[in-house]
This record gives C-alpha cells, structure tokens and sequence, in this order.
C-alpha cells in the first residue's frame, strides 16, 4: 500500500505544472515562439535555440527546459533527472558533432527565471582564449551570430543529428 501511495505521488509529480507569468512556461505552451522551434521535447523535458529579439543571436547557445514548473535540480524528479542529465548529454553531443564545437559550457543559475533550465553554449575552433568562458564567449566579435533563418538551419542539423543518431522521432 506504501509503495503504491508513493508510485501514485510520483506519477502526480511529473505532470506539466504551469505558472501563468513564468517566461519558460509560456514557451513550452506555445504562447512565445522560437525560431528553430523544438528541437527535442518529450513530456519531461524541452530543447530549443535562445533567441534575443532586437538582435542575431549567438549560435548554438541552446536551453534545456524541465517541462515542469520547478525552480532547480534539487526539486527534480529521480524520472526528470535522468532525462536531463541524458538530454544534455546528447545535445552537447550533436553540437560537437553536427556543428563542430570544441567544448561545450553548461550552467544552471536561476537567478533570473525560477524554472529549471539549464543553458548550452558551444565554444567553437579558433576562439581566442580570453574569451573561453561562458560569459565571454559572445563578446568575441569573431563569434558566430545569426538571425532567425541561421538558427531555423542550426537547429534542424541539431535535430537530424539526433534523430539519426538516437532515433529520436520529430
């Protein structure tokens, strides 16, 4: 009875929570577009490109959303978890891969949106080493940056790659 109380707790857990002025759920219901789209999402967890409006973007710099309204790693699910940490694997993966990055930075702050997400942002060949960091590496003006269209076609070699890779279905 035990087990099947906390199994049902569990289950509860998991599904979508939305909170009306949060930026990250109003994505994920499709009241904010990104260009690109989704590049993976299942029930736990989205993938998409970052975009800033008035200006081009630097490419590959990805989020990894928990679908749910949580605000960090400790309130995850052992489920949600482990889809993250696979995900974020995976999509560092792809952008070595498809999009030839040398090293991929990820962090979790939360400072500013209290949802879990955690930001992916390749470091590519020829990046001088003062801006080899997280926080520099979009200030290099050699830097590649792209608009709406570029981010459209980063994320669909993203996608291609993990769907043959993993078979992921888009």
């Amino acid at each position: 009875m035990i087990l099947y109380m906390k199994r049902k707790v569990m289950d509860m857990s998991t599904n979508n929570q939305i909170e009306q002025n949060c930026f990250i759920c109003k994505k994920h219901i499709g009241n904010i577009i990104v260009p690109g789209g989704a590049i993976y999402e299942d029930e736990l967890v989205y993938v998409g490109h970052v975009h800033w409006d008035s200006e081009e973007t630097y490419l590959g710099y990805v989020m990894i959303d928990i679908k749910r309204h949580v605000p960090g790693l400790a309130e995850l699910t052992d489920e949600e978890a482990k889809a993250f940490g696979l995900i974020t694997s995976r999509v560092s993966k792809a952008l070595k891969e498809s999009e030839g990055a040398e090293h991929i930075y990820t962090f979790v702050s939360g400072n500013s949106v209290p949802h879990m997400h955690m930001h992916i942002i390749p470091r590519y060949p020829n990046t001088p080493k003062e801006f080899w960091s997280p926080t520099e590496i979009a200030k290099w003006t050699g830097a590649p940056y792209g608009d709406e269209e570029k981010i459209k076609k980063l994320c669909e070699r993203i996608r291609k790659y993990m769907v043959n890779e993993y078979a992921y279905k888009k």
